[in-house]
């Protein structure tokens, strides 16, 4: 939600602002604060909101897209028999003897490929992957394509999630992300409490037109994904730049940080490996024993094996299901015996690890599959019809002469001391926690209140509050 419900007599100019009365309910002081920060707030960061709301489409379609795109990549026809692990690796290393092993995903199920994952190799940017497509049952290369993050995004949705968390303008344009999510919340929040402030007989829609009907689609359509926002606006916030520290931060204090199994190998390490390095997919005892031993222990598919970074390191498998049910085990497994040595179990993870798993997979449409890749769309679409309901309402209460008349100012006046120093105390604190809320929630009282004062001083202060 953008905008904010305005009085319902569009015409008539705002009275002044009438001195606190002191049997007044806290609701009615706080109304007109809540009803301009929203309007305000709405404005300004409506732009960022659209793009990220855009962006985001693009980003729930691509899991879709980036099948058909890659499909001869990503598939082959089914066979009799896969082929060993290693076999198919060496096929891989055929084709692309440079680079390092950083890892490989075997066939996840009938049908698909195997991914033998490369690192260091020229043109490909340093932070991704090439990732070797082989035919399971044939051991012949497929493809190769430049991969990224831990969910083996692909070229197509590499850019597109680039596109949508920073604009492609690296760490600056994260701040973009951060502030339309640090915002959405406010903004949604402020919007839902507007429209259930007002009687029944205001929210219905029919037969209205003009302003009114507007704003029954506003509201009526936010009402109904304001949570929805809430929750993409806090899981968005749990990997951005400041706000995201700030989580980590907690979560380090807690102990709710997530684990990670223990890649050191066993008292073995370095001996009866056959020359092997760090890096290398065929060291100590290999992919294949190296694979069963995590089948033993309860792995299955779909799994990434991590070579041994150095020589006193083990392999790590790891479940890479992000989808429910959640896979995310993990053993770790001696070269030199193919012993595992340590194992660690989802069901282990503490209470906030589990918590900001699921609510990223949710965020990124992983969790549930087609089912939340169209939920996330479906509110995609949501925010952009509500940003253009809310510009549309700002230009209608402008009655077609000047773009959108403002919310009188004055609305923390009307607050009585005792709500509004808890309420400042609270919005410091989160001004704290979420950067990109309270410094341009700042800038903005500094300037409303510097603009007050020079209509003040020029005798036309505006100050009064408003209905809705």
């Amino acid at each position: 939600m953008t905008t904010t419900p305005t009085p319902t007599t569009d015409d008539a100019p705002s009275p002044p602002a009438p001195a606190p009365a002191q049997g007044r309910g806290a609701w009615s002081t706080l109304r007109p604060l809540v009803l301009r920060l929203h309007f305000y707030a709405g404005v300004l960061v409506a732009p960022f909101l659209l793009v990220a709301a855009l962006t985001g489409l693009l980003y729930a379609a691509s899991f879709q897209a980036e099948k058909i795109v890659y499909d001869h990549e990503l598939t082959v026809p089914v066979g009799d028999r896969e082929l060993p692990v290693s076999e198919q690796v060496a096929a891989a290393r055929a084709a692309h003897p440079d680079g390092e092993i950083t890892a490989v995903r075997p066939s996840p199920e009938p049908g698909a490929t195997t991914r033998v994952l490369l690192s260091g190799i020229p043109g490909v940017d340093p932070g991704h992957t090439l990732a070797v497509f082989v035919d399971p049952y044939t051991a012949k290369v497929r493809g190769e394509l430049e991969q990224y993050g831990s969910t083996g995004a692909l070229p197509l949705r590499t850019w597109i999630d680039e596109f949508h968390r920073d604009l492609h303008l690296g760490e600056p344009g994260r701040l973009y992300s951060e502030f339309a999510a640090s915002w959405l919340w406010v903004i949604a929040c402020g919007g839902l409490v507007l429209w259930f402030s007002r009687r029944r007989t205001q929210r219905k829609l029919r037969g209205t037109t003009g302003r009114r009907r507007t704003l029954g689609l506003h509201g009526g359509v936010g009402a109904w994904v304001a949570l929805g926002f809430v929750f993409l606006s806090a899981t968005g916030l749990t990997w951005s730049a400041y706000a995201g520290a700030h989580i980590g931060d907690l979560r380090t204090a807690l102990g709710q940080e997530t684990p990670a199994v223990s890649a050191a190998a066993g008292e073995h390490a370095g001996h009866g490996t056959a020359g092997g390095t760090g890096g290398d997919a065929a060291h100590g005892v290999g992919l294949d024993r190296v694979l069963a031993a995590a089948r033993a222990e309860g792995l299955d598919n779909p799994v990434e094996i991590v070579p041994p970074a150095d020589e006193g390191s083990a392999y790590v498998v790891q479940q890479i299901q992000r989808s429910w049910p959640t896979k995310q085990d993990a053993v770790a497994v001696d070269p030199a015996t193919g012993q595992v040595t340590d194992v660690l179990r989802f069901e282990d993870f503490p209470v906030l690890a589990k918590l900001t798993r699921w609510g990223i997979d949710l965020h990124t449409g992983s969790l549930f599959g087609l089912v939340n890749q169209i939920a996330l769309m479906l509110l995609a679409l949501s925010l952009i019809l509500l940003v253009f309901w809310g510009y549309r309402m700002w230009w209608q209460r402008g009655r077609g002469s000047a773009f959108g008349r403002p919310i009188p100012r004055g609305a923390w006046q009307q607050v009585p001391p005792q709500v509004l120093v808890p309420l400042l105390a609270l919005v410091a604190v989160l001004g704290y926690f979420v950067p990109l809320l309270g410094i341009p929630l700042a800038a903005f009282l500094a300037v409303d209140i510097v603009l007050g004062e020079i209509a003040h001083r020029r005798g036309r202060r505006t100050y009064g509050p408003a209905s809705g």
